[in-house]
């Protein structure tokens, strides 16, 4: 078949690029559309989306979250691109990464979109068939050609030392906070980070107090609490470049984003006046006491439970993978205070305060007991079970002041708890590309450094196009969420292509550094097993791709 465009042979470049990729979004766009409807008179029972339907047909249905996650990556691609050229900005390599991303991503959704390792979502699983043609098929036979990609990884060798490849789109201001985390993460955190997880250690309070100097526990909490009062967007850029120095540091300021959410969504004037300050300020550590050992993503049915006891409250139970908790101050607990419920409603949240612990006493509260769970990586706070049995709260620290809210309360941060594990993915996978391009320019075999060999500067390529995607994705859902906006489909859909594509590009940077890769005393060791992580928690990607699949089918546009 003939295609339009550049003839691959003598040129990397697609001419009237943005031309073609607007077509082609649109083109997905239809495709998103028509696979919606089609599944959704798959799993409609007497007139309404039937769970046990979606239930069955869960393949189809994760097909189904992964397409629209692909349509909206390009959506946002284009755009980029857009207010990029309205700036000025928009230059080769821009062009490349935009060009490679479209070719590669429409192939993908021709051919089958890979869920996981061992699972691919194809249209046929949505009863749809599609032969590309025009700015599709343009872009698929020509948008990542291997000129293209060697072109890319020149820029990048050229460009070398930026905190991203490719300019991101974002205005001045955020491009400064991002440089001055760039130079923290630098200066205070890549240097230590890898004896950190050798040793298993907690991240030093020194680091925990030079982060609260600069803000970064009260950055999207509003002024009049004592906060910086900065938008979502700029807790993105933050948490990226502090989670490309070591996905510990960069979830730090989770801890406090979550706290702080629950409280400013749910909070009484008076909780908000005694927390929010102090939360800000770093004074107080924060930490979420959610799952259970038993019930893993399974919320609504968690077992453990608080008892009324004169105006205060007493906590049976026991909470696992629980994240910083031997040395906080305060939790945010989840547990039922209706024990005739056994789902989501009876559920309420507490802020239980606890006295922080040390080495020798990890946890001296009085009805509170924990242990470490040893892990793979994501070490520098440690997770722990820990055990309550007969744990006193106070009641002026229900959250809200009235019972039965837990569950509610705990869906409204979602969003940003989403936005924000993308943005951590988004800074480990560029962690492994920059990890893995310095590797593959210094180490040399058969007399050439490794990026001369094209598999290996086509990982790299594909590393960097694929950053910038779910960069772009991750974006746009802060944005929406800065403007008022519903944003937990954006949201859900950038945390899971951004935990994706972290894990390939660790995967991919550690099989460039081959055999040493495998050496623990090689970064990219533990920058795999950070990586590996982010398809967990917040939602595994399972539970992630099926809470994307019911609200596209309950009605979403």
């Amino acid at each position: 078949m003939a295609h339009d465009g550049a003839d691959i042979t003598t040129s990397p470049h697609l001419p009237d690029l943005t031309t073609l990729t607007a077509a082609a979004a649109g083109v997905v766009a239809g495709l998103v559309a028509e696979a919606r409807e089609a599944l959704r008179e798959r799993v409609t029972r007497e007139g309404r989306v039937s769970a046990a339907l979606v239930e069955s047909h869960q393949h189809a249905a994760h097909a189904l979250s992964w397409l629209t996650t692909y349509g909206e990556a390009l959506t946002q691609m284009h755009a980029w691109a857009g207010r990029l050229t309205e700036a000025g900005s928009f230059g080769e390599m821009e062009g490349l990464l935009l060009q490679i991303g479209f070719g590669e991503y429409l192939a993908q959704i021709a051919g089958g979109i890979p869920m996981s390792q061992g699972e691919m979502a194809r249209l046929s699983d949505l009863g749809l068939g599609w032969v590309p043609e025009g700015a599709a098929a343009t872009l698929i036979a020509n948008g990542n050609s291997p000129l293209a990609r060697a072109r890319l990884v020149a820029l990048m060798r050229e460009n070398h030392g930026r905190a991203t490849f490719g300019a991101t789109g974002l205005d001045d201001d955020l491009e400064m906070i991002r440089d001055q985390f760039r130079r923290y993460a630098e200066d205070r955190v890549v240097p230590n980070a890898h004896d950190w997880h050798l040793k298993d250690e907690l991240i030093p309070m020194e680091i925990i107090a030079e982060l609260a100097e600069l803000g970064v526990f009260g950055l999207t909490i509003p002024e009049e609490f004592g906060g910086l009062g900065l938008s979502k967007a700029s807790m993105v850029v933050v948490s990226e470049e502090l989670s490309r120095g070591y996905i510990g540091v960069g979830s730090l300021g989770t801890r406090s984003e979550i706290a702080a959410e629950l409280i400013l969504c749910g909070g009484t004037p008076e909780q908000k006046a005694q927390w929010l300050p102090r939360l800000a300020s770093g004074e107080i550590l924060p930490t979420a006491v959610f799952t259970e050992p038993n019930t893993g993503s399974d919320l609504g049915s968690l077992r453990t439970r608080a008892a009324r006891v004169g105006d205060d409250w007493e906590i049976t139970g026991n909470k696992t993978w629980i994240t910083h908790a031997a040395r906080t101050h305060v939790m945010t607990l989840l547990a039922r205070t209706d024990p005739a419920t056994t789902d989501y409603r009876g559920l309420s949240m507490f802020l239980a305060e606890k006295t922080p612990g040390t080495d020798a006493a990890p946890f001296p509260t009085p009805g509170m007991t924990g242990g470490e769970i040893e892990v793979l990586g994501y070490r520098g706070m440690k997770e722990y079970e820990l055990g309550f049995d007969g744990f006193k709260v106070k009641g002026a620290n229900l959250l809200g002041g009235v019972p039965g809210q837990g569950f509610k309360q705990l869906m409204q941060t979602f969003e940003s708890a989403r936005i924000q594990t993308a943005a951590r993915a988004i800074g480990v996978a560029q962690s492994a590309l920059e990890t893995g391009m310095k590797y593959a320019e210094d180490r040399k075999q058969f007399g050439r450094s490794l990026i001369d060999f094209p598999r290996v500067a086509d990982k790299l390529a594909m590393m960097a196009v694929e950053i910038m995607i779910a960069r772009q994705l991750t974006y746009h859902s802060a944005w929406q969420k800065d403007h008022d906006k519903r944003c937990d489909l954006e949201a859900g859909m950038a945390k899971l292509l951004g935990a994706r594509v972290a894990w390939a590009a660790a995967d991919n940077a550690l099989q460039i550094h081959g055999g040493n890769g495998f050496a623990l005393e090689y970064q990219i060791s533990r920058i795999l097993c950070d990586a590996r992580i982010l398809n967990i928690f917040e939602g595994a990607a399972e539970i992630q791709a099926q809470v994307i699949a019911r609200r596209l089918l309950d009605g979403a546009t």
